[in-house]
């Protein structure tokens, strides 16, 4: 179980600022983006505004702790295709199989100068699996998977987007909080629709959080991340929508949306607004990571692959305790 990032709505506790956070832990900035993200470093709303900070026993847990800093590094060390398929020890083609079928979820991803969609792993999930399924690793591909592979679409943008949203919904302090992050995976006639309420939508929209770091510098690039943050399958579309639908009703029980003085919104349905939440990605290629590159341009290793399988596989991946 992971240490959870949330607290009591209305209090504040003082912590460590992020920036200082990172530099304590050992950590480059997206990788401690990640242990936040990932809840392997807890964080609380301290100060006006509810800004999250680290509180200082949650540092002094991580650096007494043994084989720190390699421990926490180990856990949001992120890893490509290629690498990917080396640590697993098997076919960069057959990563993709498994990965395109939803075996594995990705953690992450940029988007190229060519408009492609790069995918990263936490190398952990990859061992997990390796671990679990070694019927997959070699051999031919088994018919149910084939099967699957052949009937479905490409998953990795629907498993980035259930685990995205789990994510924040663990940092997500009250119902309407739960239901903004719900409704940042629907489009805008699914959003119109879901939440017909012309008040209620328009304080959604300005709370949807950001599903992805960056912003893109190009028409085409927002079109492409599009695809990837925003549900387009009927039956993930569907299963947002009651999630949506539920949150909504505990949030109506709480407190309505704020509705201001004078004239009443346009009933008629509009595309929400999405200023403060329109997708967005680091675009900044083998850096998407924030780890280190070697002169041969790969991600610098805490210690090779071998000795990454080992540390994981011996128990140095154990959850954080509270």
């Amino acid at each position: 179980m992971t240490v959870q990032q949330c607290q009591e709505p209305g209090t504040a506790t003082a912590g460590v600022p992020f920036g200082r956070a990172a530099r304590e832990l050992e950590l480059k900035p997206r990788e401690f983006e990640l242990a936040v993200q990932l809840g392997h470093v807890r964080t609380v709303a301290s100060g006006p505004g509810g800004r999250r900070r680290v509180p200082r026993d949650e540092i002094e847990r991580h650096t007494a702790g043994s084989g720190f800093p390699d421990t926490l590094r180990t856990r949001v060390w992120v890893v490509g295709t290629a690498e990917g398929a080396e640590l697993m020890g098997i076919s960069p083609a057959r990563f993709g199989r498994l990965a395109r079928a939803g075996c594995f979820a990705p953690v992450r991803f940029y988007v190229n100068r060519y408009r492609a969609v790069v995918w990263h792993y936490l190398a952990a999930d990859l061992v997990e699996f390796a671990d679990a399924n070694p019927e997959l690793l070699t051999g031919r591909t088994p018919p149910a998977l084939r099967t699957a592979l052949a009937e479905r679409q490409d998953r990795r943008a629907r498993t980035w987007r259930a685990r995205r949203i789990d994510q924040l919904l663990a940092l997500a302090e009250g119902p309407w909080e739960r239901a903004a992050v719900m409704a940042s995976v629907l489009g805008p006639e699914q959003l119109a629709d879901a939440v017909p309420d012309p008040y209620e939508r328009a304080y959604v929209s300005t709370m949807r959080p950001e599903l992805a770091h960056g912003r893109p510098n190009a028409a085409a690039g927002r079109e492409v991340i599009d695809r990837v943050t925003l549900a387009e399958e009927p039956d993930e579309i569907e299963r947002h929508r009651r999630r949506l639908t539920i949150a909504l009703a505990e949030a109506r029980a709480i407190r309505e949306a704020p509705r201001p003085e004078g004239p009443r919104i346009d009933e008629t349905p509009t595309a929400p607004t999405r200023a403060t939440t329109e997708p967005t990605v680091t675009t900044a290629g083998p850096l998407a990571n924030g780890a280190d590159v070697t002169p041969a341009g790969r991600q610098a290793k805490p210690s090779g692959l071998r000795a990454l399988w080992r540390r994981l596989r011996r128990g140095s991946m154990e959850p954080a305790r509270d």
